[in-house]
């Protein structure tokens, strides 16, 4: 039976804990160096503590080590690799193709989407030079992943939700040509949630300081199953820098979705164990700057969050009437003191304040600032959800049958696992007859039911005897903890384990050439490339190349169609291009256009 596998974020070990106890079958966690999130770094230990955690519940944990190096940081990541290797890790997500190159242990190695995986050539090379794992480009639709699919043996991963990058990942050198914060050394600035103008060749304003490269994020729980279907068996959260609240409250949402479309394809999980929470997830209620499905079924003209790169949570209604103080909300959906809410002003700035006081439909807020009636409410802060979800007790367990078997020389305590492990504890003792029959079988199902903060919970309790006997409650309790923890290294040595095997080969690269945006950057990638046929190599941006006039952003979304001047459908609205882009800076950006492949580029300067 194929095993789809729920993978969430991990920002350091809290949230890691939590998303495998909420549900996920796998983490993606940064060590300390070379991760694309510099921000989220973990030390070593921290991450073993991780890793002992979700091999319980045989989940795995992949660490990323993916930015591109320079030659005197290869060594360094080798150290860093074998370290982890050392403490269990079950995979590294990689973009560097130099570490191909270099003496790695033999661990799963998985293609970050920062290694531009958009076509089956590209992914069956990954695939042919020993890579197990890629992970799709986001921009990729369901046609496009089902000829990878076609095409190739390797597990595909691609993600689910999350934020957005404007660009194709990993081809992206907008910050890196700005102030030298390069994205693909975990450093991006996030040029894409600034305020730019949009301007044509003739000088006319077509948008003015308006957030037009900022997407919204991503929500693809409604096609699940789609997905599957197509060949992806691996899902991904985005979130490494989201807090533990996001976590719980995503990880459970998908967790929940995942399960019933698996159920009904006959299916199963990658790991083991339920879990159970105390709250209703709800994606509105975590950050989010509206979402979308991106391209996975065709283009959506609504892509982008123009007006703000933040949170705006959910709407709640339209204000009715409003005075100095209060105001009062057209609305279903009940606000309560200590919640955030947002609105855009007249001047379409989003403007926020707290809620102090609810009284039927009259709002206290902390301030009303220029609410005007008409205006949308939304919620981006739920006080009651949030509180909800920090005193969340959530459990994961994995379930467990006992039977308690007479023997001939006294009694053997057996358990089996969901997933078939088993182990027993036997107790050699007089064996004396019970007084009363049914309180003698009802003290062993007590006892032997009880298995505290374990990772298990009791399914059932056999007992099999020729007749009942009276047993302790110390003695069965003593003979449970005994056989549980028997299960419990029973199933770390029983889990799955995956091993990698790097392939140099010379299978060919699809490409003769590379210019900067091969993200060559050591001498170990260019051997690797030369190796597999590639001839001509540029260095990677991050070398000092001099990016003025270069493009430093090919990407999906296309703001001729995003505003309505898309050439392909019939506009009244005439522009003269190049069009440009302007930031507050006054750093002007040109912008071209493939109307054959729907791309746009952005090239740095004019």
């Amino acid at each position: 039976m194929k095993c789809i596998e729920l993978l969430a974020p991990a920002k350091d070990v809290a949230c890691g804990i939590a998303a495998i106890t909420c549900g996920a079958d796998a983490v993606y966690i940064g060590a300390e160096r070379f991760g694309a999130r510099e921000a989220a770094g973990n030390q070593i230990e921290d991450i073993a503590r991780l890793t002992e955690y979700a091999h319980k519940y045989w989940a795995n944990v992949y660490v990323t080590v993916n930015t591109l190096l320079y030659d005197h940081e290869i060594p360094e990541a080798v150290r860093l690799i074998h370290q982890l290797y050392a403490i269990g890790v079950d995979a590294l997500i990689i973009q560097d193709v130099g570490l191909l190159e270099c003496d790695l242990p033999p661990i799963p190695l998985i293609a970050s989407t920062q290694m531009h995986n958009t076509t089956p050539e590209k992914v069956a090379f990954l695939e042919q030079v020993g890579l197990q794992r890629v992970i799709l480009a986001r921009e990729l639709n369901l046609q496009q992943i089902k000829a990878i699919r076609a095409k190739t043996t390797i597990e595909l991963e691609c993600f689910v939700h999350g934020a957005l990058c404007v660009g194709y990942s990993g081809q992206c050198y907008l910050s890196y040509a700005i102030g030298g914060r390069s994205g693909n050394r975990g450093q991006c600035a996030q040029p894409c949630r600034r305020q730019y103008t949009l301007v044509d060749s003739s000088g006319n304003i077509l948008s003015k300081n308006r957030y037009l490269l900022s997407l919204k994020d991503l929500d693809r729980s409604d096609y699940l199953r789609e997905l599957i279907e197509a060949g992806i068996t691996a899902f991904k959260i985005e979130g490494r820098l989201k807090d533990k609240a996001y976590v719980l409250n995503i990880v459970s949402y998908y967790r929940q979705k995942l399960d019933t479309v698996l159920r009904d394809m006959s299916l199963k999980k990658s790991s083991s164990g339920k879990s159970g929470i105390d709250f209703t997830p709800n994606p509105l209620k975590t950050f989010n700057r509206g979402y979308t499905t991106y391209f996975l079924t065709g283009r959506d003209r609504y892509l982008a969050a123009l007006d703000t790169p933040k949170s705006i949570g959910e709407p709640i209604g339209v204000v009715r009437s409003v005075n100095k103080h209060t105001l009062t909300i057209e609305s279903p959906i009940s606000l309560h003191s200590g919640d955030g809410i947002c609105f855009f002003d007249h001047d379409n700035v989003l403007q926020g304040t707290v809620v102090n006081k609810v009284a039927g439909k009259t709002v206290y807020p902390n301030e009303i600032g220029d609410l005007e009636r008409g205006t949308v409410i939304y919620r981006n802060y739920d006080h009651e959800f949030n509180t909800q979800l920090n005193k969340s007790r959530a459990k994961r367990t994995i379930a467990v049958v006992f039977a308690l078997n007479e023997t001939p020389d006294g009694f053997a305590v057996s358990v089996v696992d969901e997933d078939g492990n088993a182990a027993e504890q036997t107790l050699a003792c007089e064996k004396v007859p019970a007084r009363n029959t049914d309180s003698a079988v009802a003290s062993v199902r007590k006892q032997l039911s009880k298995c505290g903060t374990t990772e298990f919970t009791c399914a059932d309790v056999h007992v099999d005897w020729a007749e009942p006997y009276f047993l302790p409650a110390a003695v069965l309790n003593e003979l449970r903890r005994n056989v549980l923890d028997k299960l419990a290294a029973v199933r770390l040595q029983r889990r799955p384990v995956t091993r990698g095997n790097v392939f140099r080969n010379t299978f060919p690269y699809a490409e003769p050439q590379l210019s900067y945006r091969g993200n060559v950057l050591n001498k170990f990638a260019e051997a690797f490339y030369r190796r597999h046929g590639v001839t001509h190599i540029l260095p990677a941006a991050e070398s000092g190349l001099d990016l003025q006039g270069q493009n430093v952003m090919t990407t999906k979304y296309c703001l001729k169609y995003q505003l309505g001047f898309c050439s392909k459908e019939i506009s009244s609205r005439k522009i003269a291009e190049p069009l440009y882009l302007v930031d507050e800076h006054d750093q002007k950006y040109t912008l071209r256009f493939n109307c054959t492949t729907c791309e746009m580029e952005i090239f740095f300067g004019k």
